[in-house]
């Protein structure tokens, strides 16, 4: 039953006897007096405790035994949102925001107190109406994933309907994703759309619209005034800055991680300061006139996912190496120590591999600088056993580079060229 949604037991019969269903607002009198709307409940949870959303959006739990009274305020039956007809404006550029989920393509519904989905650009243009005013929005969803259940073949469904749009009126295209995977999608946008003609922007929010705290809108309209006048094209990750909201970074979509689970600066440029950043309406741009190496746009919208991404540790088990080899992998991306080393208990296992014709790729697990192979024994040792050094390419962006190049060309030689070709800036000047 929708009106009690994941309660049981002794929450259930608590909401019944005191008529208070899911959605409705209340008043509770416990420890202190808390006013909210009641949620759902996640179906695992235990009978004893009550969820109730506060007006700052945090969700708490109160628990049954200590509630001394509880009110109803009014019922969710009442707050039915009105649908609006959104008028747009034919002097405003075009955007496309194509949403395949997570927290930024999401709304209060204040029936439920539950955050969902934004379906249409009249629901965009309600929860965000500032956007009306600087472009023309058209809203579509492709789908509604959690970013960790983001996977290739949603990348290659991503990239199939942007490159629809490669010769439309559209000044940008947004999309709407999860942040815990946002880095891996960009650089795969980065590689199988290099030289679309127009800017695409990758928009996450790390709170919710819930919360007093979201950066969701402001993420949203920085990213619209970017696309709007950055006179520019390629691929970007834009978020904040940091905790302030007074100023919105872009990131190049293949020099960018998540460096942080939850503050709002999450993510950072590696190497660099980001592309651009946007401080109001002001529009700075950080990156050289040359920077795409890529200027024809020749779609390649292909994936060779039997690839490994091995993170190399003191103690790392090579049969694990072997067990990769054995399962027919087609390339291998080593994360390794310092300049890019592993240990010499890899070597049979490595040499096995380049034997077998499987790519091999060195990077580093530092945050920041460039694989050097040749400055000491053992990174010489593991370029004549056939691992290729990456350079300052990130791993993450080293793995979908990898999948993205193998599925494009089934000729080893071929590969490693197309993996030391900087074709997105994924390599760092």
């Amino acid at each position: 039953m929708s009106e009690f949604r994941g309660y049981a037991g002794k929450s259930l019969e608590f909401l019944k006897i005191n008529k208070i269903h899911v959605g409705d607002s209340v008043k509770i009198l416990a420890d202190l007096t808390y006013l909210g709307i009641i949620m759902p409940r996640y179906e695992h949870s235990d009978d004893k405790h009550l969820v109730l959303k506060l007006k700052s959006g945090y969700n708490i739990g109160l628990e049954i035994e200590k509630i001394e009274k509880i009110e109803k305020i009014s019922s969710s039956e009442k707050s039915i949102e009105k649908k609006e007809i959104l008028e747009k404006n034919p002097a405003l550029p075009k955007i496309l925001l194509l949403s395949t989920g997570g927290t930024i393509a999401s709304k209060v519904d204040y029936r439920t107190g539950a955050v969902t989905p934004v379906l249409t650009a009249e629901e965009l243009n309600s929860s965000v109406p500032e956007l009306s005013k600087i472009a023309n929005v058209d809203a579509e969803v492709l789908f509604s994933e959690y970013s960790e259940n983001i996977m290739p073949e949603h990348w290659l469904k991503i990239a199939e309907k942007v490159k629809k749009y490669s010769t439309s009126n559209y000044s940008g295209i947004i999309i709407a994703h999860g942040t815990d995977t946002m880095h891996y999608t960009s650089s795969f946008l980065s590689f199988a759309l290099a030289g679309f003609p127009i800017p695409i922007a990758l928009v996450g929010s790390q709170r919710s619209s819930d919360r007093a705290s979201s950066d969701a809108a402001l993420n949203l309209i920085g990213a619209i005034k970017f696309l709007v006048g950055c006179k520019t094209n390629g691929v970007y990750i834009v978020m904040h800055q940091d905790e302030n909201d007074e100023t919105i970074v872009c990131h190049l979509g293949t020099r960018v991680r998540k460096n942080h689970t939850s503050k709002r600066g999450a993510f950072q440029t590696i190497g660099d300061n980001p592309a651009f950043i946007i401080v109001n309406d002001q529009i700075q741009r950080n990156m050289k006139d040359e920077f795409f190496k890529i200027k024809e746009f020749q779609p390649k919208i292909n994936l060779n996912t039997k690839v490994a991404l091995v993170k190399y540790h003191p103690g790392y088990d090579p049969n694990l190496l072997g067990k990769i080899i054995e399962m027919n992998y087609n390339g291998i991306i080593f994360e390794g120590t310092g300049l890019g080393h592993i240990g010499k208990t890899m070597y049979a296992n490595v040499k096995k591999a380049n034997e077998k014709g499987i790519f091999l790729g060195m990077t580093s697990q530092c945050i920041d600088g460039r694989v050097r192979m040749t400055v000491y024994e053992s990174g010489r040792d593991l370029l004549n056993l056939g691992i290729i050094s990456l350079e300052n390419m990130i791993p993450e962006v080293a793995l979908v580079k990898a999948m993205w190049a193998l599925g494009n060309s089934k000729n080893l030689e071929e590969v490693k060229k197309i993996m030391l070709q900087n074709i997105a800036s994924e390599i760092y000047d």
